[in-house]
């Protein structure tokens, strides 16, 4: 599973762990991030973009929750209880082991009783420890502090904008705004403490008899375990790929269906830099590699139920005339969310400013098109099919596709800079219409098809006159451009080009040459094309994963192993991975990154199916 990030912390300090230095628990709702030092350092309560509860993350001063040994742990270690969610952090000292068991409660699918708690259990392993827990609850991303109150039952932590209770196996002590404990546990002894959010008006705890938290953890577990009982894939680097389809399955908000990009926001790309970003939306751009990866592993509920949240934004009536009729990202209720800055948070490692919302929203970004019609299309193939309304949707996005294909854009890495004729772009327009033509013909379904594929086919020979450079060798970034873009490492995926054909090959040459770095990949090179971002760019690791699958199908088996293999080294203790890598091996940006684990998920089954 690679190096403990805790060892040699490179890219941390005593205040800002490794961003790799955490794992991951949630409800399906929201998720909760814990170090290595059983510190939650990151909590949004209620949802995944609800303002954080505890931010320490990205500022000391914004809330935690921490479970100190008091002699000192001499080591940690941190793993998940198999085939879960659910997170052991281990402390060791000389006089005894304890763990620190966390999870939030999932006891069914679809549950109309849920209750939003986060649970962590001190249990006693050997010898006897000495726990001390301080819960700082610092709500409004650190702009609130709460008012602590006794109920019976435990405590009220209430300010404006959330009302939390919390409970315990031991007395608990209020000190100003936190809660303190000390606790004892020997071999054997187990201590809990609940922390649930409550609705608006609750004055008082839950009073009833299912927080027993060994059934807790009990059904939590069975939840987990029979969830993945439904995956279809045996082949290599299983552990890899169940670890990547369970956290897919934490980023998904299961009452909408809608999948987040990440349960973070403002993880810098690099630290002390402002390529600081929210990514707790949903993306178009996911949409396809997301339905694609749940198909492929077959979580055919997860696909509908995504598929479902798509197929209402296709159909709400917002269109711009000069955006279109889809947006970037939306939040999980379909809105589209703007960009503030909170200039009272430092920022992970001081790398400000720390942002909320997410302004690639107001840009032009045409490859969207080509990834949600690509998901209807994989759904279509592979599921049961899509509805009479949701395909007069498609032909009416299709219809402004067609008249709007060939004009600059931000493109797919979102540059903040001046609209350019990116090759990705033209690429997914032609995605859009050729997979529109695919899915007329499969189901018999009406359409003008010859318009369409005069269309299709000017946008293929525009990319092939325009963005070719014969001198370079490589279809480039954008027409005219000097750089060259992994983005089109996707060319013989979606079946624009066959992955022998000479022209990918070369380009596949001249992206190694320029933006691979044994294994990692560049996006682009920023000194060449500027984003209008400034600072610098670490690798990204979707871009290695594709990179992973352009050598599978070019035949370069061997090597595509081996570069799998080096980038699965580059995962943190638990298998996530980040958005990015730094060149000494550093996780950078949000965390974990939902479309690293997806392109993992698509490397790995298709080089395993090509190595059989």
């Amino acid at each position: 599973m690679g190096p403990d990030p805790a060892v040699g912390a490179v890219s941390g300090s005593a205040e800002y762990p490794p961003i790799a230095a955490h794992g991951l628990i949630g409800d399906l709702r929201t998720c909760a991030l814990v170090g290595t030092n059983a510190t939650v350092a990151w909590f949004c309560a209620g949802r995944f973009d609800s303002p954080s509860v505890f931010g320490s993350l990205l500022d000391p001063d914004a809330g935690s929750w921490t479970m100190q040994a008091i002699d000192g742990a001499t080591s940690t270690q941190q793993f998940y209880l198999p085939d879960s969610n659910i997170l052991i952090t281990r402390l060791l000292t000389e006089e005894g082991v304890a763990e620190v068991q966390d999870f939030m409660p999932v006891l069914r699918p679809d549950d109309p009783d849920h209750r939003q708690r986060l649970v962590r259990r001190v249990v006693g392993v050997r010898g006897t420890i000495t726990v001390r827990t301080c819960l700082a609850a610092r709500p409004d991303y650190g702009r609130d502090t709460p008012d602590i109150t006794e109920v019976e039952g435990g405590l009220l932590i209430a300010s404006d904008g959330v009302r939390l209770g919390l409970s315990a196996g031991v007395d608990l002590e209020v000190d100003g705004h936190d809660v303190r404990a000390e606790i004892q546990v020997g071999t054997g002894d187990a201590v809990t403490f609940v922390l649930e959010v409550l609705g608006p008006d609750d004055e008082s705890l839950p009073d009833d008899g299912d927080h027993d938290p060994d059934e807790l953890l009990a059904r939590t577990s069975a939840y987990w375990q029979r969830w993945l009982t439904q995956s279809t894939y045996t082949g290599r680097w299983r552990e890899m790929v169940n670890r990547s389809a369970l956290t897919l399955k934490l980023l998904t908000h299961e009452p909408s269906g809608a999948i987040v990009a990440a349960p973070t926001t403002s993880l810098p790309e690099e630290i002390g830099g402002s390529r600081n970003w929210d990514y707790r939306y949903v993306w178009i751009r996911d949409a396809a590699f997301s339905l694609y990866a749940l198909l492929k592993l077959g979580f055919t509920d997860e696909a509908a139920r995504f598929m479902e949240w798509l197929s209402q934004r296709m159909g709400d009536d917002n269109n711009d005339e000069s955006l279109g009729p889809l947006r970037v990202a939306y939040d999980i209720d379909g809105n589209v969310p703007g960009e503030t800055e909170l200039g009272h948070l430092r920022g992970y490692r001081d790398s400000q400013p720390v942002r909320v919302g997410n302004a690639a929203t107001g840009q032009l970004q045409l490859d969207i098109y080509g990834e949600l019609i690509d998901s209807v299309y994989l759904f279509n193939k592979y599921g049961p099919g899509i509805s009479h309304d949701a395909w007069a949707d498609l032909c009416r996005i299709l219809d402004w596709v067609l008249a709007n294909w060939d004009r600059d854009d931000a493109g797919m890495w979102e540059i903040r800079d001046d609209h350019r004729s990116h090759t990705t772009s033209r690429l997914m327009c032609w995605v859009a219409v050729e997979r529109m033509m695919r899915t007329a013909r499969q189901r018999g379904l009406p359409g003008d098809i010859s318009a369409w594929s005069k269309v299709r086919d000017e946008i293929y020979h525009r990319i092939q006159d325009h963005s070719w450079d014969a001198e370079v060798g490589a279809y480039m970034q954008s027409e005219g451009s000097d750089s060259v873009d992994a983005g089109v490492l996707l060319m013989p995926m979606v079946k624009f080009v066959a992955p022998n054909d000479p022209r990918f090959v070369s380009t596949l040459k001249v992206i190694e040459e320029r933006l691979v770095s044994d294994s990692l990949v560049f996006r682009y090179d920023v000194g060449e094309s500027p984003d209008g971002v400034g600072g610098k760019e670490a690798t990204f690791s979707l871009c290695s994963f594709w990179y992973v699958e352009a050598l599978t199908r070019v035949g370069r088996l061997d090597e595509a192993r081996l570069a799998l293999e080096k980038m699965f080294t580059y995962a943190n203790h638990l298998g996530l991975f980040a958005e990015q890598v730094g060149l000494t091996g550093e996780q950078l940006g949000n965390f974990p990154q939902a479309f690293t684990h997806l392109s993992l998920i698509s490397a790995a089954t298709n080089l395993d199916g090509a190595l059989r």
